[in-house]
């Protein structure tokens, strides 16, 4: 059992869950527009997303020399140095449109963790767009949007059309969303100045927003769109109907693995619904 846990928390550490899930984000996108499933894509989402969540995760850890942290440590660079090989290996295969995109939101990525902004714009010594007060979910969900939803379809010349905004949109609420219960959780640990949903609102007011932006995701997809898939209803239910749970009974003192396993593991579970039923 404690070799298991061992195990999960690696699996959590070394960012291997959450580029599952944005994996999973970018096959539900090729899926709605019945785009053949391009495992070169998905493998380099995979591992660029392993190399920049270690990035930002571990980026000041790295100038630590505490022996209880080396092992650690060195284990997640061992997995980082892995995947930034293979990341370059899949990325030979994208032309300069994807590339283009992917050097945007790395920048962005790159930006997030690294020191560069003057003084009066953060609210620490960071300096770097993470720092910058209320920015945090937005910039996060932009860029999981960007490689979930453009990236893909960019790839195949597929045309920027009002569905695929309004799809660009849907996922972005839907990262929000997704990140309201690790800000909730992190109500004990985050500064104040960081000024996240629930310290500026309340846990009750963010589970609020949370069910309302679920409901302008959901309008969207039945209502809005041009391409509904109807055969894809009861998945796209069952998927918000699941994260809508998951936010209403966030709380500070969650489990270990609350959000950081189950939250994250919703695209996961909502993209092998998606490859059961097609």
């Amino acid at each position: 059992m404690n070799l298991l846990k061992q195990l999960i928390n690696f699996y959590i550490n070394s960012s291997i869950h959450v580029a599952l899930s944005v994996v999973s984000l970018t096959g539900i996108t090729m899926l709605e527009y019945t785009m053949s499933i391009d495992y070169s894509i998905l493998m380099f989402v995979f591992f660029s997303s392993i190399i920049g969540y270690n990035f930002v995760k571990y980026y000041g850890l790295a100038k630590l020399h505490h022996r209880s942290l080396v092992n650690w440590l060195n284990s997640i660079r061992v997995v980082s140095v892995f995947s930034f090989i293979l990341m370059c290996y899949y990325a030979l295969q994208l032309d300069a449109k994807a590339l283009s995109l992917i050097g945007v939101l790395a920048l962005f990525t790159f930006l997030y963790a690294t020191p560069f902004l003057p003084e009066r714009f953060i609210y620490d010594n960071r300096q770097n767009l993470r720092s910058i007060s209320g920015l945090k979910i937005y910039i996060i969900a932009l860029v999981w949007t960007g490689v979930t939803v453009f990236l893909p379809l960019i790839v195949v010349n597929f045309d920027i059309n009002l569905d695929v905004l309004i799809t660009a949109f849907q996922r972005f609420l839907y990262v929000i969303v997704l990140m309201l219960p690790f800000e909730i959780r992190d109500l004990r640990f985050d500064n104040l100045k960081l000024s996240t949903v629930p310290q500026k609102i309340g846990i009750k007011q963010t589970k609020y927003v949370g069910s309302v932006l679920l409901g302008v995701f959901l309008f969207l997809e039945i209502v809005v769109k041009n391409e509904f898939i109807r055969n894809d209803l009861m998945p796209f239910l069952i998927i918000t109907l699941s994260t809508w749970l998951f936010l209403i009974f966030a709380k500070i003192d969650q489990g270990k693995y609350y959000s950081a396993f189950w939250v994250e593991g919703l695209p996961i579970f909502w993209f092998a619904i998606l490859l059961i039923i097609h």
